[in-house]
């Protein structure tokens, strides 16, 4: 982590709002994207993200690869985060308002989980696709204990289908239930949440969802994250994809392209498209939405002399 030894003279920043996953001003889930936020260090980013009040808010700094068009930080309220797919997508938009790019269709951004491959689809109206870090399995956890800590019944939950951890980056675990009603009565209570987790103290979130015609429909609370509910989790879409096609859940027509519906019951609709691929006999998942922005404007900063 950086430390600051003596401020300097107050700098400004621009940034932009965008709301993310929609074509829609004030639907998806929100974003505050800071711009050369270089001089920045991580105490003042951490405070910069709690000032907005977000679910996250992500700031773009100088690449740390030759292919890389930029480095992005990822905040939630609370904490740092390795990756995320809003603020991924955001990001990757705002770069291109800001004509960084030089035509590029394809390139990667610098996380901290690694390069993010980013694509672009379109012109005016771009669709931006993500590529899914590369997902890994953890716990099963027992049904009944997570039905009781989201306050629901333990009929709500889909037959035959485990609740698991899957993470690209952000572990969440998957609980799969009968019906749209039974996802929008969902409510974490986080002292059965504790319990459910048997003790696990890493950062996790919880995703809720049911099978529908077109892909899922879906929730996702994160309190230990800061994050109450989140509109659209991006980083959680590929995990969900993944995990509806290893439990035969996907009834759309077309396993490789459907989407996700998130954020509705709290009045942000959000799509999250899913594209799946096999490469080289690998499973490669790609998260995508449309991007609009909402505001921008300019903070002014105390900046500091950084040491590592």
């Amino acid at each position: 982590m950086a430390s600051s030894a003596g401020a300097r003279a107050a700098k400004s920043f621009r940034y932009y709002h965008v709301d993310n996953f929609t074509e829609n001003p004030l639907e998806g889930n929100a974003l505050a994207v800071v711009l050369d936020a270089d001089d920045l260090d991580t105490v003042t980013m951490q405070r910069v993200a709690r000032e907005f009040n977000l679910s996250e808010t992500t700031f773009i700094l100088r690449p740390e690869r030759p292919e890389s068009v930029a480095r992005v930080r990822i905040f939630t309220p609370q904490v740092e985060l390795e990756f995320a797919g809003h603020p991924t997508i955001g990001s990757a938009f705002v770069i291109l308002a800001e004509g960084r790019l030089s035509g590029r269709k394809a390139f990667t951004l610098d996380e901290q989980i690694g390069p993010v491959p980013i694509r672009i689809e379109g012109d005016d109206d771009p669709l931006i696709w993500l590529e899914t870090p590369p997902i890994t399995i953890g716990r099963t956890f027992d049904r009944d204990t997570w039905a009781r800590a989201l306050s629901i019944s333990a009929d709500d939950l889909l037959p035959d289908v485990p609740c698991r951890s899957y993470s690209a980056g952000v572990p969440c675990v998957f609980v799969a239930l009968r019906d749209m009603q039974a996802v929008d009565a969902a409510d974490v209570d986080e002292r059965g949440m504790r319990h459910a987790l048997l003790g696990e103290d890493k950062p996790i979130c919880i995703f809720v969802f049911t099978p529908t015609p077109f892909g899922a429909y879906s929730r996702m609370f994160a309190p230990r994250l800061g994050i109450r509910e989140d509109p659209a989790t991006g980083s959680a879409t590929g995990p969900l994809a993944a995990f509806m096609l290893d439990y035969d859940l996907v009834s759309a027509p077309d396993h490789s392209r459907f989407f996700s519906e998130q954020g509705t019951k709290m009045g942000r609709r959000s799509i999250l498209h899913v594209r799946v691929d096999d490469v080289a006999g690998r499973r490669r998942i790609e998260v995508g939405g449309k991007v609009v922005p909402f505001a921008t404007g300019t903070i002014r900063l105390p900046t500091y002399e950084k040491t590592e």
